[in-house]
């Protein structure tokens, strides 16, 4: 990796940790303040997260796995509020690069797309609804909410993707590194029992 590549990780991942910035807007915002344009030079997803794991090992080690534990029983909580739209969580959170900034990601595989969004109006849960890319490249109905976390005494952004049930099959594909993308509940209750990053 050149210098200038290396120098935008560095920025984007400092960016992603201590201000939770997706990987996209930490490269973006990294060039902008290198005053490069947006083309060209920008480290690939998997070169960032390598970047943060070691930000974090670096600048967070004594903080960040009880940040990454309350996030994880404050997703479980949800994921076993939502049980019955087969929740699995994806990102930070789950692949253990989750600091207090970070927000919790879950994916919801629906026979209904509009049953998440009245789920949530019962519950009297207020909501903001989106359209965001997904996993597979189209775009979904994304349902963000703000929870508070009472372990961290801080509100944290919800983000609920909802995808039709079929998508499920192709959705635990492992990524470039081996690692299954997302989990559902049996497997963060596990995590979240063992204390593992």
């Amino acid at each position: 990796m050149d210098s200038y590549k290396q120098e935008i990780t560095a920025i984007a991942a400092r960016l992603v940790v201590e201000e939770g910035l997706d990987f996209g807007a930490a490269k973006r915002r990294a060039a902008k303040q290198l005053g490069a344009g947006q083309r060209g030079g920008l480290p690939d997803n998997q070169e960032l997260e390598l970047a943060v794991e070691e930000y974090i090992a670096i600048f967070c080690a004594d903080t960040q796995p009880e940040e990454l534990q309350a996030l994880r029983e404050l997703g479980l909580s949800w994921m076993q509020r939502l049980e019955r739209f087969r929740p699995h969580i994806a990102g930070a959170v789950w692949h253990g690069t989750a600091t207090r900034h970070t927000d919790i990601y879950l994916q919801l595989f629906c026979d209904d797309s509009k049953a998440a969004e009245i789920a949530l109006i019962d519950l009297g849960i207020r909501f903001e609804a989106r359209s965001v890319p997904g996993f597979q490249g189209g775009m979904v109905d994304a349902l963000s909410v703000h929870v508070r976390c009472p372990a961290l005494q801080e509100n944290i952004g919800l983000h609920l993707l909802v995808y039709d049930l079929d998508d499920l099959r192709g959705a635990l594909q492992p990524d470039t590194r081996g690692r299954s993308p997302r989990g559902n509940t049996d497997a963060l209750r596990r995590l979240v029992e063992n204390g593992a990053l």
